[in-house]
């Protein structure tokens, strides 16, 4: 019997496994090889499926109502205007590098979401994620890591700024500049530094999304036929797999276990829903004054005196509502809020699409999601039609149906189901649909004979 020693972790962020599993596995032999020799399959992702706070929950089996996270930005309390980027300072909860320290045990962290700025020393090496401002800001631990960087790669990239973009040949170069430069960074690491856990995070997979999904996909309303970049995404994976291949290669597989995960998938995104347009029709939402076409939509506009309901844009849709009481000047009495959040409820998830088909949008409530709702969750968080579209915030629209994207040229939403490989001698093979993200953490904490905390909300999988 092998005995399970270390663990390694490859995120591919985004990474959708229709594409791997039931595509292109055969051209990207060293995912195949993981794949064969281990159990493997789906892996929901946390509600919502965004990458902040994904990785969070993954790395600590803990859901965004615990962490109090829920995107991107969130309320930093209950007036109208200070929404905050949640950064680590907002993950309270230990991540798993933090519990393997506690037993004695090194992690390298590399390029995980969620990691900067670095507020817990860690017992190993860490180069944070893409929320990092710049290579400028203090992005390693230890702080000399970051020349070592330096003169490994030059100018590292921590991400692809700017990756809503019409320059796609830039955007593509960008992307495999910083791919490329993240894999040798990580490969100087695996095997030049100490470590019990080794995880990063490669953001070239949710770009490439973004970015080149209807140059690939025949279904996308943009799709050109034959156009130069139909085959970016593909070429992109196997180059992705020759890297991670090529990382791979020293490393002793009868004592470690080796992971691929992605936080969720992708899917071609359809349009985007103007929740915004959509609340002042219903009467939900009033401005102090008729909006322009396409203008940004800003608390400033805002009729507080009349308005009950306001969203905000993204991946998915967050609700907010006007609460006497709660919001500075809120209209809605408490004894009423469940009622006109049902009414909401019941209008989104009747409504048609486009085409006048049932569009299939679900909105929750944060208490069916979370047994436990820290720091201040939306009303509502709503997922249009399934994820083929997506939130828009601006004002202004024709209609409630836009089929350009606000914030920049996207291709792609996020899809709720993401992908896991698990691989080790002593480890079950076969597919197993069906684990969430929330048991990767379990799981690894199981095989290397470490105990797993009561509160974690995932399961392990051996």
């Amino acid at each position: 019997m092998s005995t399970i020693e270390k663990t390694i972790v490859i995120g591919w962020d985004c990474a959708e496994p229709t594409l791997i599993f039931d595509q292109w596995l055969d051209d990207l032999p060293n995912l195949k090889s993981l794949v064969e020799g281990g159990q493997y399959g789906t892996l929901t992702s946390s509600i919502p499926p965004i990458t902040v706070p994904a990785w969070s929950c993954m790395t600590s089996s803990k859901d965004p109502g615990k962490l109090g996270i829920y995107g991107f930005r969130n309320r930093s309390d209950h007036s109208y205007d200070k929404l905050g980027i949640a950064t680590s300072l907002a993950v309270k909860e230990k991540r798993i590098w933090d519990l393997m320290g506690e037993h004695g045990k090194d992690s390298t962290v590399l390029g995980v979401p969620g990691t900067f700025p670095m507020t817990r020393p860690i017992r190993g090496h860490m180069v944070t994620g893409f929320l990092t401002p710049d290579i400028n800001a203090d992005y390693t631990r230890p702080v000399t890591l970051k020349k070592e960087i330096e003169l490994l790669v030059g100018e590292y990239l921590l991400d692809v700024k700017g990756f809503r973009t019409d320059n796609k040949q830039w955007l593509l170069d960008q992307i495999y500049e910083m791919t490329d430069k993240r894999f040798k960074v990580g490969k100087y690491l695996l095997n030049q530094k100490p470590w019990d856990l080794f995880w990063m995070v490669e953001m070239g997979t949710d770009r490439i999304h973004h970015g080149f999904w209807s140059q690939m996909d025949p279904t996308h309303h943009r799709h050109v036929p034959g156009n130069e970049f139909i085959n970016a995404i593909h070429d992109y994976y196997v180059h992705l797999d020759g890297l991670m291949g090529d990382m791979l290669a020293k490393v002793d597989r009868d004592k470690t276990v080796i992971w691929v995960v992605s936080d969720h998938g992708a899917k071609c995104m359809v349009g985007g829903f103007c929740f915004n347009t959509w609340l002042m029709n219903e009467g939900y939402l009033h401005l102090k004054e008729p909006p322009t076409p396409g203008q940004k939509f800003s608390t400033n506009l805002v009729d507080w005196s009349k308005t009950k309901a306001w969203g905000e844009g993204g991946y998915y849709g967050r609700l907010f509502m006007n609460v006497q009481g709660r919001e500075p000047e809120g209209i809605i009495p408490p004894d009423q809020y469940d009622a006109v959040r049902d009414e909401i409820v019941a209008k989104l998830e009747a409504h048609p699409d486009h085409e006048g088909k049932l569009m299939g949008t679900r909105a929750y409530r944060p208490q069916e999601l979370y047994k436990e709702i820290n720091r201040i969750a939306p009303d509502l968080l709503v997922i249009f039609g399934e994820l083929r579209w997506r939130s828009v915030g601006s004002l202004g629209n024709d209609g409630v149906f836009t089929f350009s994207n606000d914030t920049g040229p996207d291709d792609a939403n996020h899809a709720q189901e993401g992908l896991y490989v698990m691989t080790h001698p002593s480890l079950p093979t076969g597919r197993v649909d069906g684990p969430t993200l929330y048991d990767v953490t379990p799981t690894i904490l199981t095989t290397m004979g470490l105990p797993v905390p009561d509160d974690m909300r995932g399961r392990s999988l051996v």
